[in-house]
C-alpha cells in the first residue's frame, strides 16, 4: 500500500474515542427500550446490538491508555456494583441477584487483563518477543476468567471478555485487522434473531481514527446506571 492510499484511508477515519462511546450508548437505549417496553419488536434490539463491540472496543482502548490502570479497575467496580440495583429493577423490577450487569463484565475483562500482563511479563531483550508459553498461560487466564463471569451470571459472560481480549491482544496489529477479528467474533458466536446485526459495529469501528476525542470520562458511568433507572421509572409509573 502507498502512501496516498493510506493517507486516503486516513483521512476517512473521522470518529474518535467519544463518538465511538455516544454511538454504542444510543445503541444500548434503543436495546434496552426494545427490551422493555417493545419486546415483540425487533429492530431496537437489532440496532441495540451495535453496542457490545464497541464497547469492548472501547475498555481495550481505555485500559491501553489510561495512566493509571488500578484506579481504572476500581473505577469499573465501584460502579458495577453501583449500577446493579438499576440493572435489576429496569429488567426484573425487583432485586435479582440471577443475572448481573455488564460492568461488571468490563471489569472482569480489566482484571482479566491485568492478570495477562502480568503473566505474560515483559519481551525477551534479546528476540524481542514474548514467552510463547506465558502467552499460553496468560490466555488460559482469560478463559478461566471467562468462566467465572458465566458462573456469576454477568451480562454478556464469555462473550464480552473475550472480545475485550482479542481488541487488547491484537492492538499492535493492523487496524483493519484488529477490528474484524473483536467483531467477526462477537458477530459469529452471537448470530440468532436480533442479534444478526451485531457485525455492523464493524462500520464505526473502522473510521476509529485512534484519537480520545473530548474525552467524556465519566458520562458512561453515570449514564449507564442513570438511564436504566429512567427507563424504570418510566415503565413502573407511566405505562
Amino acid at each position: 500500500m502507498n502512501q496516498e492510499t493510506k493517507e486516503k484511508i486516513n483521512r476517512l477515519r473521522i470518529f474518535d474515542g467519544t463518538i465511538l462511546k455516544l454511538i454504542a450508548m444510543i445503541s444500548m437505549v434503543f436495546d434496552h427500550v426494545g427490551d422493555m417496553f417493545c419486546p415483540e419488536i425487533l429492530w431496537p434490539r437489532m440496532v441495540g446490538m451495535l453496542a457490545m463491540p464497541i464497547f469492548s472496543f472501547c475498555i481495550a482502548e481505555g485500559y491501553l491508555h489510561t495512566r493509571d490502570k488500578n484506579r481504572y479497575l476500581l473505577r469499573m467496580g465501584v460502579f458495577a456494583v453501583i449500577s446493579e440495583i438499576p440493572f435489576d429493577l429496569a429488567f426484573s423490577g425487583k432485586i435479582d441477584i440471577g443475572h448481573q450487569n455488564i460492568m461488571l463484565t468490563f471489569f472482569l475483562s480489566i482484571l482479566g487483563l491485568k492478570f495477562f500482563d502480568m503473566i505474560r511479563a515483559e519481551k525477551d531483550h534479546e528476540s524481542n518477543k514474548y514467552k510463547r508459553s506465558r502467552i499460553v498461560i496468560g490466555c488460559l487466564e482469560i478463559i478461566c476468567m471467562s468462566v467465572i463471569a458465566l458462573i456469576v451470571k454477568a451480562d454478556y459472560t464469555v462473550f464480552a471478555i473475550i472480545a475485550v481480549f482479542l481488541f487488547y491482544v491484537l492492538s499492535d496489529a493492523n487496524h483493519i485487522i484488529r477490528t474484524g477479528v473483536g467483531t467477526a467474533f462477537l458477530a459469529l458466536t452471537r448470530t440468532m434473531g436480533y442479534y444478526c446485526t451485531t457485525g455492523l459495529s464493524f462500520i464505526p469501528l473502522i473510521l476509529y481514527n485512534g484519537k480520545k476525542g473530548k474525552g467524556l470520562k465519566w458520562l458512561f458511568y453515570i449514564f449507564y446506571p442513570g438511564h436504566l433507572l429512567v427507563l424504570y421509572v418510566i415503565k413502573r409509573y407511566f405505562i
